[in-house]
């Protein structure tokens, strides 16, 4: 088993201490990505972006045990904003459109009457299966099905690129193009959106830029990779989530829902400050990628 220094941390140190502590309220974010057994390639925990069915369905089942109940992004930024205290809200979201969303992780999620939101990269959903990183994706019957159901789906951009690295007219057209396309498809307003990659928070020319293409295309609010759970200081376009996957035992997991996990946002933000200066990252590194 590889040493985990993040679940050292968070279930030795900070969860002790969170359980002492009053805090602003915060609303865990869940990331997930693809719900299947391992694909056999070797992966860091931390790094780790796929959840078996087993696991998944066992998180559900905490959840569901601990009188937990999921609520929309637009809920979730209201109660925020409000500073309303939500202590057994959670929301649940998926990225990148994988099959596998609707093959084994849908049926768990109806089991327990959750909601959840899948962002799409458009550019791998049609009308016949297409695929992404090697894993095929729903197709938009599929798509259609799920929302029909109660699933909620946002934007994740078209060609799901590395937005940092593009001109700002690449960008518009990513995030106004993916938006337009789920809209056509569902005859629905698409509020959300999660960026790409690792988010580069310390980029603060870039936020602005980002922050001001979003509202431009119609995003109401929107979800990133940096860790932590959602408050209402963070930009509503830019929420922070807790990645979740299979090596989340009980207690891990339980730890994260309950704020024992958010220090890991301060060395990740470092790292990303490092990479940044580093001559040969050109500034424009993005570590720590989901």
């Amino acid at each position: 088993m590889q040493l985990r220094l993040d679940r050292l941390g968070s279930l030795y140190l900070a969860a002790p201490l969170y359980r002492q502590k009053q805090l602003p309220a915060r609303i865990p974010i869940l990331m997930y990505h693809s719900i299947q057994t391992s694909d056999g390639r070797e992966s860091s925990p931390y790094y780790e972006t796929t959840t078996s069915p087993l696991k998944f369905a066992e998180h559900m089942a905490y959840l569901s045990r601990n009188g937990y109940r999921t609520i929309g992004l637009g809920e979730l930024q209201e109660r925020l904003r409000a500073g309303q205290s939500c202590e057994r809200c959670i929301a649940i979201t998926f990225d990148d459109g994988f099959r596998d969303f609707y093959v084994y992780a849908y049926p768990i999620l109806s089991e327990y009457g959750f909601m959840a939101t899948m962002f799409l990269p458009t550019a791998f959903i049609g009308t016949t299966r297409r695929q992404f990183n090697g894993k095929p994706c729903m197709t938009w019957s599929e798509v259609r099905e799920l929302n029909a159901a109660g699933i909620a789906f946002g934007s994740h951009t078209v060609t799901h690129p590395r937005l940092r690295e593009l001109p700002r007219m690449k960008i518009q057209g990513e995030l106004r193009r993916s938006r337009e396309t789920i809209e056509e498809n569902l005859g629905t307003k698409i509020d959300s959106f999660a960026y790409p990659f690792a988010f580069p928070e310390t980029d603060a020319e870039f936020r602005a830029m980002l922050t001001e293409t979003l509202e431009t295309a119609g995003y109401a609010d929107g979800v990133c990779t940096t860790i932590g759970r959602a408050d209402a200081l963070r930009s509503r376009l830019f929420m922070k989530r807790l990645p979740v996957n299979s090596c989340d035992d009980q207690r891990f997991f339980q730890a994260k829902l309950g704020g024992a996990y958010d220090w890991v946002g301060t060395p990740q933000r470092w790292f990303k400050m490092a990479k940044d200066w580093l001559p040969s990252s050109g500034g424009k590194a993005e570590a720590g990628a989901h």
